[in-house]
C-alpha cells in the first residue's frame, strides 16, 4: 500500500514527487513513457517568467510569481544551470505601448518586482540587434532561463534518492476506488494507494474522468521552434517577447543556458495529443515572427526544429484541487504556460491540499536536498580537465565533438539514479547529439556504450523506449546471401563512378 501515487513524470509530477520525498510516506510515480521529461517538459521555451502576463487572482498569477522566487534556490541545490537574464516585451508600433502599460500595471498587482518601461535608445543599448523600429519595451529583471529537461531530471533524481519509486512504460488504464483508497492499474501490474495525484499533463482530463472525478477538457496547443548553432549565441542576451495576443505570449527570440538561441513558438490548437510534427507553414510563421524582433536572424545557422504541446484547459487556468466527488483524488491539470515556472509553487500547494485531505505528513529525518555531482566537461578549464583524465581516462575520450561530451559523462548518465536507458535519455542528460551535426557522428558510439553498460544486445538499444530500436540487424537479414556478392559488386561499381574515384566509399 502506497500513501500516494503520482501519475505523470513531467516537471509538475517530478516537483510534487520531490516535495513529498521530504516526508515519511511511501510514494510512487507512474509514467507512460520510458523516462521523465518526455512530453511538454522537454519541449518548451524554458523561460522562468516574471509573472506579469497572468490575470490577477488566477492560479497562473499566484503560482508564477511564487515559482519565480523559488526557482533559483532549487536550481542551486540540484546543480542545474540557471541564468537570471531578464526579459523584454517589445513594442514595434506606437499602438502597442498601451499593451505594455497594461502589462506593467498587471504585473505590479501580481507582485512582480522591478518592472519598468524603457525607451528606444536604452533598449538598443541593451540589445543592439533588435529591430531598429522598436518604440519601447517592458523590462522584467526577475525573468530567467533554465534547461527544462535537466531541471525535471534533477528533481526526479533527488526524489529517487529520498525514496520515491519510479515506474516507467506504465500508462494508467484503470483507477478503481477500494477500501478508502484506490487500485491504479497499468498494462503490467497494479498499485494500491490512499491518494492519487493526477499530474498527467495533456491526458489529465482523461485520468480525472477515469477516476470518476470532475470532468474538464484539455486541448493540445502546438508550438514549433527553430534552434540556431552556438556560434550565433551572442545575437541576443535577454528573453525577447513581442506584445502578446489573447492566447499566446507570442513568437519570441531567446537564448538558452547552453549557448544557443531559438525562435518560437507559434500557437495552434489541434486535436491529436501526440502530434509533435513540424510543418512548413509553422516554420515560415515563426521565422516571420522572429524577424519582427531581430531582423538579421542567421537562418543558415539553424541546426534543428521541434514542436511541443501545451495542455490548455477549458477553464484557461490551472486546475489545482482535491476532487469533491472522489475522496483522495487530487487534480493538477491544465498546466500550460507559465506552468514550468509555477511548478515549485504548485507542489507547495499540493502539499497543503493533501494535509487538508487527511494525509499525515511528518518530515523525514535525513532528507537529502542535493543530487550526485554533475560533470560538464565542456565548461571546465584545461587544468581541471587534465586532473579528471588522470583520475578517469574515460574523460579523455570525447564521444560528442559538437558538445564536447566525454565517455565518462555518458557512463555517469547511465549509472545515475534513474539513469538513461536510451539515446534520447543520454541526450537529455549530457547533450550528446544536440550539437551542429545532431548526432550524426556520435550516435553509434553512444549506442555502443549503452549496450555495454546496460549489458544488452545492441539490437535492443532504443531511441526513446520500446518500439524505437535503432538497429534491425545485419546485411544478411535484409539481403539474401546468394545476392550479397552481386550487391557488393554493384556498390563498388557505383563508388568508382563518383567524382575522384572514391573506391573506399563502401
Amino acid at each position: 500500500m502506497y500513501d500516494a501515487v503520482i501519475i505523470g513524470g513531467g516537471v509538475t509530477g517530478c516537483m510534487i514527487a520531490r516535495e513529498l520525498s521530504r516526508y515519511d510516506i511511501k510514494v510512487i510515480l507512474l509514467e507512460k513513457e520510458e523516462d521523465v521529461a518526455c512530453g511538454t517538459s522537454k519541449a518548451n521555451s524554458a523561460v522562468i517568467h516574471a509573472g506579469f502576463d497572468a490575470k490577477p487572482g488566477t492560479w497562473k498569477a499566484k503560482m508564477n510569481v511564487r515559482g519565480n522566487v523559488l526557482f533559483p534556490g532549487i536550481c542551486d541545490e540540484l546543480d542545474v544551470p540557471y541564468i537570471n537574464n531578464g526579459s523584454l516585451v517589445v513594442a514595434v508600433e506606437d499602438g502597442e505601448i498601451k499593451i505594455l502599460e497594461k502589462l506593467l500595471n498587471q504585473g505590479r498587482v501580481n507582485g512582480v518586482p522591478g518592472l519598468e518601461i524603457i525607451g528606444h535608445d536604452e533598449l538598443m543599448k541593451m540589445e543592439p540587434n533588435l529591430n531598429t523600429k522598436v518604440k519601447a519595451a517592458l523590462y522584467a529583471p526577475t525573468a530567467g532561463i533554465v534547461c527544462p529537461y535537466e531541471f525535471t531530471i534533477a528533481l526526479a533524481e533527488n526524489a529517487a534518492i529520498n525514496g520515491v519509486e519510479f515506474r516507467f512504460n506504465s500508462p494508467v488504464i484503470e483507477i478503481a476506488a477500494e477500501d478508502g483508497g484506490f487500485i491504479v492499474k497499468t498494462p503490467h501490474d497494479f498499485v494500491k494507494t490512499r491518494f492519487v495525484i493526477n499530474a498527467a499533463g495533456l491526458f489529465s482530463d482523461e485520468i480525472s474522468k477515469m477516476a470518476g472525478a470532475e470532468e474538464y477538457t484539455i486541448t493540445p496547443r502546438k508550438g514549433e521552434y527553430l534552434i540556431f548553432d552556438k556560434k550565433f549565441g551572442s545575437l541576443i542576451k535577454k528573453v525577447i517577447f513581442p506584445t502578446p495576443s489573447e492566447i499566446s505570449k507570442g513568437i519570441l527570440v531567446c537564448p538558452t543556458v547552453d549557448g544557443n538561441i531559438f525562435i518560437g513558438p507559434n500557437s495552434n490548437d489541434i486535436r491529436d495529443k501526440t502530434d509533435v510534427g513540424v510543418t512548413r507553414e509553422g516554420i515560415e510563421e515563426i521565422i516571420e515572427g522572429g524577424k519582427k524582433l531581430v531582423p538579421e536572424l542567421p537562418l543558415s545557422g539553424v541546426i534543428t526544429s521541434f514542436a511541443g504541446l501545451r495542455a490548455v484547459s477549458n477553464t484557461n487556468d490551472f486546475i489545482i484541487e482535491a476532487s469533491r466527488k472522489v475522496k483522495g483524488f487530487v487534480n493538477v491539470g491544465g498546466i500550460q504556460s507559465p506552468g514550468f515556472t509555477s511548478a515549485p509553487a504548485i507542489a507547495e500547494t499540493v502539499i497543503e491540499i493533501l494535509k487538508e485531505e487527511g494525509m499525515d505528513l511528518r518530515e523525514k529525518p535525513g532528507f537529502v536536498p542535493t543530487r550526485p555531482r554533475k560533470y560538464r566537461f565542456r565548461e571546465m578549464d584545461n587544468l581541471t580537465r587534465q586532473k579528471l583524465i588522470e583520475e578517469n581516462p574515460a574523460f579523455g575520450h570525447v564521444i560528442c565533438r559538437c558538445e564536447t561530451v566525454t565517455e565518462a559523462e555518458i557512463v555517469d548518465a547511465i549509472r545515475r539514479p534513474l539513469g538513461a536507458k536510451s539515446l534520447d535519455g543520454i541526450k537529455r542528460r549530457t547533450r550528446a547529439g544536440m550539437g551542429r551535426c545532431q548526432g550524426g557522428f556520435c550516435s553509434s558510439r553512444v549506442l555502443s556504450i549503452l549496450a555495454r553498460e546496460l549489458k544488452i544486445d545492441p539490437l535492443q538499444v532504443t531511441k526513446c523506449g520500446p518500439g524505437s530500436e535503432i538497429l534491425k540487424g545485419g546485411y544478411k537479414e535484409f539481403i539474401a546471401e546468394k545476392d550479397m556478392d552481386e550487391y557488393l559488386n554493384t556498390v563498388e561499381v557505383e563508388s568508382l563512378s563518383w567524382k575522384g574515384g572514391a573506391t573506399n566509399a563502401l
